[in-house]
C-alpha cells in the first residue's frame, strides 16, 4: 500500500504535467503572425544541441566533490526502468539522494491522501454535467478500473487523471525510476531526503482552478486515444534521453497556460536551485527529478550554470 502511494503521488504530478501539455497542443491553431528576426547568436543557441543523456555531474563554485543530477520518469514499464551501471556507481558513492520529496518516510507519504480531496467540499459532480459524469462513468467500466467514480467524487480531478493514466501503459507492470533508485539505495542503507513535501506539492493543485481540473479531466476521457500516443511519445523521448525534444514536448505554446507552467515546472526548478547549493557542500549528492526539469534555459541545468556550477553530460 505504501509503494502505490508513493507511485500514485508522483504520477499525479507527471500526469498533471503531461494534461497541460497536451491541452495547449490540442487548442484550435491561431492565425500565424510574422515570426521576429532572430539574430546570430540566437540561430547559434538553437544549433547547439543537448547532450543525449539524463545524467550530469555538477562541480566547481567552491564544491569540493562533485554532486550528481538524474531526470526520472516517475511510471515506465518494468523492462524500461532500469539503471545505468554509472548511475548505479553514483547511488554507492553518494551521501545522500534527494527526490522531489522524501519518498522514504512513510508517515509522509500516508499521510499524502488527504490532500487528494478538493476543499470545501466540492464534488466532481458538481463541476461537470450529468452527462459528463456518465461519460466518466463508463470510462472507469470500460478500462476495468478496481473503484467506481462514486469512490473519487470528492477527488481533485486531475489526481482522478493520474489514476487512469497508469491505464495508457502498454504493459501489465509499472515502476518509476524513482523506485529502482530506491531499491538499489536500500543495499548501501542510504539517506532518502526530498526537495520538497508532500504538502507543498498537493497545494500547487489547489492553486489551479477545480473547475479547469474538471474539463481537462473530461478532454482526457474524451480524447484517452491521443493523449495515450503522447504519453507514448514521451516515453520514447526519454528512452532516446532527448531532452531538447523533451523540453520542446513539456513547453508552453498558449500565453493562457503560462501560470500554470510556471507552477508545476519553472517556479519549482527555481526553488530547487536556491536549495542545491548549500546542500552540495556535503559532497557527493544525488538529485533525481524529473527529466521534464532539467533542459531549457529555465530548467535546473541551465540555472545551475547561471548559479556559476559546472555542469556536464556523463555516460548513461
Amino acid at each position: 500500500m505504501f509503494l502505490k502511494i508513493r507511485a500514485v503521488f508522483l504520477l499525479f504530478l507527471a500526469v498533471s504535467l503531461t494534461l497541460l501539455t497536451l491541452t495547449v497542443q490540442s487548442q484550435p491553431k491561431k492565425t500565424a503572425k510574422p515570426k521576429p528576426k532572430v539574430d546570430a547568436s540566437q540561430q547559434m543557441a538553437k544549433l547547439k544541441k543537448t547532450p543525449s543523456t539524463l545524467l550530469w555531474e555538477v562541480s566547481g563554485n567552491g564544491l569540493k566533490e562533485p554532486s550528481y543530477l538524474f531526470g526520472t520518469m516517475h511510471i515506465l514499464c518494468l523492462e524500461d526502468a532500469r539503471l545505468s551501471e554509472g548511475l548505479k556507481k553514483i547511488i554507492k558513492e553518494s551521501k545522500k539522494i534527494y527526490f522531489e520529496i522524501d519518498m522514504d518516510d512513510r508517515e509522509q507519504m500516508m499521510g499524502a491522501l488527504k490532500y487528494v480531496r478538493m476543499n470545501d467540499g466540492v464534488k466532481l459532480s458538481d463541476l461537470i454535467t450529468k452527462e459528463e459524469f456518465e461519460r466518466l462513468e463508463a470510462y472507469f467500466k470500460n478500462k476495468k478500473l478496481q473503484i467506481p467514480v462514486s469512490m473519487v467524487n470528492r477527488f481533485k480531478p486531475l489526481f482522478i487523471s493520474s489514476l487512469l493514466g497508469e491505464k495508457m501503459m502498454d504493459c501489465t507492470t509499472q515502476k518509476g525510476m524513482e523506485e529502482q533508485i530506491m531499491k538499489e539505495s536500500k543495499q548501501y542503507d542510504k539517506v532518502i531526503m526530498g526537495l520538497e513535501s508532500v504538502q507543498y506539492q498537493a497545494g500547487l493543485f489547489d492553486s489551479i482552478p477545480y473547475a479547469k481540473q474538471a474539463k481537462d479531466l473530461m478532454q482526457y476521457v474524451d480524447s484517452s486515444e491521443n493523449y495515450k500516443k503522447a504519453m507514448k511519445e514521451m516515453v520514447d523521448v526519454y528512452k532516446k534521453q532527448d531532452l531538447d525534444r523533451m523540453d520542446s514536448l513539456t513547453r508552453k505554446s498558449d500565453p493562457g497556460m503560462d501560470e500554470y507552467m510556471d507552477l508545476l515546472l519553472y517556479n519549482r526548478n527555481r526553488m530547487w536551485v536556491k536549495q542545491m547549493p548549500y546542500l552540495m557542500l556535503e559532497g557527493h549528492l544525488l538529485f533525481a527529478v524529473g527529466a521534464g526539469h532539467l533542459p531549457g534555459d529555465k530548467g535546473v541545468i541551465a540555472l545551475l550554470r547561471e548559479a556559476g556550477f559546472t555542469v556536464k553530460p556523463l555516460k548513461n
